[in-house]
């Protein structure tokens, strides 16, 4: 049976692609070092629900890793691969620049190798990320528009894995597509996300902060919504030459972070104590996703509302996520 190889399989977006892909009959090849940027015990729990299938294969290494990594994987049997692993968050980016460096432009590479000798690929598909939009107070964003004044160094890795895969889509005519993923949320989500912060402090009765008063904008795209384009977008490589294609995912409605706080007292059934707080460096004003090329060439057509989609992680949140502290 052909595999998938799915990298960041304990991640959020990795996780619910993975079951999506699972449930479908496919054969996941995951991949994930478990590492410590928000508990890992949040990533085991993702896993052992991955693992109750039989055509689930968890393998824990780090991508940057590359020699050990090809090691471990029969290349010859992968025709698919879903790259989702990388080190997120935008100011954790100001810190901790060097664990971008490694996994999110080494990792990049080392996928992009695993791809120029897995004989049997039709199409590797990766996350790229809003960011690269730079901070712009007007939308919606396009794909062809100047993406060459980030804010964040993740910002910045993230465009030039558009560029390394843009080469290799040139120099190897490796079938490739781009997604930039705009704000994305749901159950099972990262703790270090606003939405699941204001969560988890308003349950608790302690005030939230609301940078620049709650007035930045973010274009949030349901998780079901995201997961369901990567696997039917899985199946339609480029027929482009160079074989590579970009496309924005998104919801294409931006929603005020005041808004996104009243969907969470809707849902929690109780009402925030807010501080309000100058905009942090590396932050931008809005995402807006213009979607239309992805609705075009495959059909893309986003579905849930923020107020839908927060109910269900609040419902979720209450029931399992809450063994999963932010702080932790």
């Amino acid at each position: 049976m052909p595999h998938i190889l799915l990298t960041g399989a304990a991640g959020f977006i990795g996780f619910h692609v993975a079951s999506l892909l699972l449930r479908g009959g496919a054969h996941v090849v995951g991949v994930d070092n478990l590492n410590s940027y928000y508990t890992p015990a949040l990533k085991r729990g993702r896993l052992d629900q991955l693992k109750a299938y039989s055509n689930f294969e968890f393998i824990e290494a780090d991508i940057a890793d590359h020699d050990a990594l090809r090691g471990r994987l029969a290349l010859e049997q992968i025709e698919s691969i879903v790259h989702l692993a990388a080190q997120a968050g935008v100011r954790y980016s100001l810190d901790h620049p060097f664990e971008y460096e490694r996994s999110n432009i080494a990792g990049h590479l080392s996928i992009l190798e695993l791809a120029r000798h897995a004989s049997a690929l039709k199409h590797l598909v990766y996350a790229s990320s809003s960011s690269v939009y730079g901070d712009r107070t007007e939308g919606p964003f396009r794909e062809d528009d100047r993406c060459d004044t980030p804010v964040s160094l993740y910002a910045a890795t993230k465009k030039a894995c558009e560029l390394m895969s843009e080469t290799y889509s040139r120099l190897y005519q490796i079938p490739q597509t781009g997604l930039r993923f705009f704000t994305v949320y749901g159950p099972w989500g990262r703790p270090d996300m606003a939405y699941w912060s204001f969560t988890e402090k308003i349950r608790a009765g302690k005030p939230i902060t609301l940078f620049a008063e709650g007035k930045l904008s973010r274009d949030f795209t349901y998780v079901d919504d995201v997961a369901a384009a990567v696997v039917n977008l899985l199946s339609k490589p480029p027929a482009q030459s160079p074989p590579h294609r970009i496309y924005n995912i998104g919801n294409s409605r931006p929603t005020s972070v005041l808004q996104l706080v009243s969907a969470i007292e809707l849902a929690a059934g109780k009402k925030a104590e807010i501080l309000m707080a100058p905009m942090q460096k590396g932050d931008v004003h809005v995402t807006f996703a213009d979607v239309s090329r992805a609705a075009a060439d495959f059909g893309y057509a986003p579905t849930t509302n923020i107020e839908e989609g927060i109910a269900r992680f609040v419902s979720w949140y209450d029931d399992r996520g809450r063994q999963y502290r932010a702080n932790a």
